[in-house]
């Protein structure tokens, strides 16, 4: 297959791909994507996890996603003090609770204090302060209406900010040779083999520990850059010993994973899922034929589900690569039908793209997938799932921030509903609200640039809607 890389700096997502904006006005937000009106029963249907036999109550699964919520050591204080769940990480997780989605992961729940994606990630490497008290203090809110919360464990190798993350470990001694607003990543070091061993139990600890807090189950992320896949990915794989060559080797560590999360967790109905990249958008990355073969062997390995995704920091995937992906609405949707036909029992998800109930709709009726992940709309409306399955609207909220700053301001979006600010979420399908946030960002870069190697903040700018959508209307 051909992948068309190309993508116009400062164009918005909305002029990514062909559609319709409805103009809906007041406090149901100004601009919505438009879709025809059709029978979304499909995707109110509930779905088993062949291995664990738990049941998702619809079709619908929150995408992990960097929320940056949770509490973060001051200057002086241990490292442990880091990644301890806030109200504000709670509100957040019970919003998406009472937003009638099937399942919801948890994003980028790190294994060590040392090792992380940015400030403000959630971390569970031990109990010393009681912390999985407060990690089931959120599952219990996110569970109240009946969805299942799993937990997405994750590593980032090489792919951690150099302020937080001084000294990287990885596959190989590949650095990661890109920067934007301040942020640059050190020079990493290979993992030994006692190391990797180490870092197999560590999944096992935080995926013993998950249990203890209430999740539902785990997912092992191995996608978008961060250390499985720098083990998974011939371009950051450099090795010569037993986790090196072939795919088999590439992907010794996830299995070993695997088998350590079983061990350290007996309990059958414990899921256990896979982010996957479908494919990195960049020469000699991980292929889609790789994923294909490796979803056989992790159906072997009795994983519930497989969740599809795509491209790293150097391969950008969050928009559309070809133009039979910008109809469907889905940027992997050709990807997760090479790989369904393979599987007879392990089901497969794929996320990122999707914006309509007729997107959604078809790309389950068409068989490509078995569940459709939905992430930065629901960062612009928290109930969006509740109000497709309630015929109420049938497309996201229109998002008009130029590409690639729409992650960043997803960001704010979500920080405003932890906050439970009462202006409601600052509305991305507003030109005026746009702009306002566009320089509250440029401001916070210049800030931090300005205070390094110190990090003091999520990275995400604080806003304050004033053209807020009122989605607890």
């Amino acid at each position: 297959m051909e992948y068309d890389k190309s993508a116009a700096s400062g164009e918005s997502e909305a002029a990514a791909y062909p559609h319709d904006t409805d103009h809906v006005g007041g406090r149901g937000g100004k601009l919505r994507i438009q879709g025809p009106r059709v029978d979304v029963s499909v995707l109110n249907e509930p779905l088993t996890f062949p291995f664990s036999g738990r049941t998702a109550k619809n079709r619908f699964l929150k995408a992990p996603m960097t929320e940056r919520l949770c509490r973060w050591n001051e200057e002086g204080q241990d490292i442990n003090a880091r990644g301890y769940p806030t109200d504000e990480y709670k509100l957040l997780y019970q919003r998406w609770g009472e937003g009638e989605i099937g399942v919801i992961v948890a994003g980028n729940l790190m294994l060590r204090y040392d090792a992380v994606e940015a400030f403000g990630n959630p971390i569970l490497q031990d109990d010393h302060d009681n912390r999985t008290e407060a990690f089931r203090q959120v599952a219990d809110v996110t569970k109240k209406n009946g969805s299942l919360f799993i937990a997405q464990l994750s590593h980032p190798g090489r792919q951690g900010s150099a302020a937080l993350n001084p000294n990287p470990v990885s596959a190989s001694d590949i650095q990661l040779k890109i920067s934007w607003a301040g942020n640059e990543f050190a020079q990493p070091r290979s993992l030994t083999i006692p190391e990797i061993h180490s870092i197999v139990k560590m999944w096992g600890e935080t995926a013993s520990l998950c249990h203890k807090s209430g999740f539902d189950g785990i997912q092992v992320h191995c996608a978008h850059g961060y250390l499985l896949a720098q083990f998974l990915s011939p371009t950051t794989n450099k090795r010569t010993d037993a986790y090196a060559g072939p795919l088999a080797n590439r992907s010794r560590i996830i299995f070993e994973i695997i088998a350590e999360i079983k061990r350290r967790v007996p309990d059958p109905t414990f899921i256990l899922c896979v982010n996957l990249n479908s494919v990195e958008f960049q020469p000699g990355g991980q292929t889609p034929q790789d994923c294909a073969a490796l979803c056989l062997k992790l159906e072997e390995a009795e994983v519930d589900f497989v969740d599809l995704s795509g491209g790293t920091f150097e391969g950008r995937a969050f928009e559309h690569k070809k133009e039979s992906t910008r109809a469907r609405e889905s940027y992997f949707i050709e990807f997760a039908e090479l790989v369904r036909p393979l599987l007879t029992k392990t089901k497969v998800y794929v996320t990122g793209g999707l914006r309509t109930a007729n997107g959604m709709v078809s790309a389950l009726t068409s068989g490509a997938c078995d569940g459709v992940g939905i992430g930065r709309p629901l960062a612009a409306d928290p109930f969006l799932c509740r109000e497709i399955l309630a015929g109420r609207v049938w497309g996201a909220m229109e998002n008009l921030v130029p590409l690639p700053l729409n992650t960043q301001s997803s960001g704010t979006q979500l920080h405003q509903v932890g906050r439970g600010d009462g202006e409601g979420i600052s509305d991305w399908s507003d030109r005026v609200e746009v702009e306002r946030w566009v320089l509250a960002n440029k401001v916070e870069e210049e800030r931090k640039k300005g205070v390094l190697p110190m990090v003091d903040s999520s990275g995400f700018p604080v806003l304050r809607a004033e053209a807020g959508f009122q989605y607890l209307r």
